[in-house]
């Protein structure tokens, strides 16, 4: 993978993780039932891959050992 499509993906990546992080802080609206999705588990996804994607990144630019 080049590093446009590793560091592209990382923000995206990144960005879900921001989202999903700030949707599973909200209170739970009673009045609308249980929520469905869970967003806290895809925000701790979404930040393991946004975190190994930039490893990736580093590693194609020369840094790292190896």
């Amino acid at each position: 993978m080049d590093l446009r499509t590793t560091l592209a993906l990382g923000a995206g990546f990144a960005a879900l993780a921001a989202f999903a992080g700030w949707r599973g802080a909200r209170p739970p609206n009673l009045m609308k039932g249980p929520r469905l999705i869970p967003w806290r588990p895809i925000m701790v996804f979404a930040a393991a891959t946004a975190v190994i994607l930039l490893v990736q990144a580093e590693r194609s630019v020369g840094f790292g050992p190896g």
